[in-house]
């Protein structure tokens, strides 16, 4: 017997190994594998190992949730309050499914991201893609509150993250737990691709999974935190959805932690640093846009970024530092908006009705995307 994980099941699990291993260490398996994967997928009472899923953090019995498991058909189906069965009766497309550990089975990262997407928002859809795309993770533990929209994590539950130690005068604990968060690396490799992704989309023809194929289009890979992929869909998104529309622009439009080498007056003017890797480049206006989250605020923090600017100013780059009070704030974001666009050269101009209620909305969505209470 097999068991074969998909959906908030999978999702937790795939957290958990960039976690742990910095990378996703499952193994790609071929049509035939995964077609007799599924076929021997029939969850009998004491068929699940469920203590080795626990350790997978696919489920846990402390929690309320139910496992996902996907079946090859309704005859596979069994009755257990512990499981939600799913069934899909087209083939599934090619690499949609991933060898975890003896008998143990996961849908890969990018058929989890359409499974997870089925009739939910573009921009919830998209920060997951973002995720899987970038080189950070979310936590396994906040799955399960992103997908029901509630706020992670709870300022009395909140644990100090050892790669953004905080120093001097502390915020509310609602704060840190939000600033902390927001910036969270635990820096890992990718795991999927625009491709991968775009061979899913093909397969995710229902109506039910439109925002999927929507949000590919959008995406972006590179970014390196949560709070960088909350800025490029802010700024870069079109201006029909809520965004900036800043992707639009000549180049490239904007590019997540692109690096810019130093030449030699560059070097000097910094004190030695040798390049720079920008948060969000945009090509066409010459302009860096950093985020200025907390790890910033340290005192060893502000001297090396005002050092590294300087290098930046010496390329002929502007550099425009976007703190987390204005990633709330809509007519700042617009000032940067219109800032990008003035240097590239691009007319910025609205063509829709009831922009800012549609940028409200789109920048709320997508902070629920990460776990973030609205603003």
């Amino acid at each position: 017997m097999t068991t074969v994980i998909s959906h908030l099941s999978a999702l937790r699990a795939i957290r958990r190994a960039r976690r742990a291993y910095s990378a996703l260490p499952w193994d790609a398996i071929d049509d035939e594998q995964q077609t007799q994967a599924l076929v021997g997928c029939v969850p009998n009472k004491d068929a699940i190992d469920f203590a080795a899923l626990a350790i997978l953090d696919a489920w846990s019995e402390d929690d309320s949730e139910r496992l996902d498991l996907f079946v090859a058909s309704g005859s596979n189906r069994r009755p257990d309050g512990r499981l939600l069965q799913h069934t899909i009766t087209a083939p599934l497309p090619q690499g949609a499914i991933m060898h975890i550990e003896a008998d143990i089975y996961a849908t890969s990262p990018a058929m989890t991201a359409m499974l997870c997407s089925k009739n939910e928002s573009v921009a919830k859809t998209l920060m997951l893609l973002m995720e899987l795309l970038g080189t950070y993770s979310l936590p396994p533990e906040a799955t399960y509150p992103i997908a029901y929209d509630d706020t992670w994590p709870e300022a009395n539950s909140f644990e100090t993250m050892d790669d953004l130690d905080c120093q001097g005068d502390q915020p509310t604990p609602e704060k840190q737990a939000e600033t902390r968060y927001e910036q969270a690396h635990y820096k890992c490799e990718p795991a999927t691709t625009i491709e991968e992704l775009e061979a899913v989309a093909r397969f995710a023809k229902s109506s039910s999974y439109a925002s999927f194929r929507t949000a590919i289009k959008l995406a972006r890979a590179g970014s390196a935190s949560p709070a960088e992929s909350l800025m490029f869909a802010v700024l870069g998104a079109p201006m029909r959805f809520g965004g900036f529309g800043c992707c639009s622009l000549p180049m490239g439009g904007l590019l997540l932690n692109y690096r810019i080498d130093f030449d030699t007056l560059a070097v000097n003017m910094s004190s030695g640093i040798p390049y720079a890797i920008c948060d969000l480049y945009c090509p066409a206006a010459g302009v860096d846009n950093e985020y200025n989250g907390i790890g910033h605020e340290l005192q060893n923090a502000r001297i090396h970024d005002g050092n590294r600017n300087n290098g930046l100013k010496a390329m002929g780059i502007h550099v425009l530092v976007i703190n987390r009070d204005q990633m709330k704030d809509l007519v700042a974001l617009e000032a940067f908006a219109q800032t990008m666009h003035r240097l590239a050269g691009v007319r910025f101009r609205y063509r829709i009705k009831g922009y800012r209620k549609r940028q409200a909305a789109w920048l709320n969505t997508l902070r629920a995307g990460i776990g973030l209470a609205p603003v």
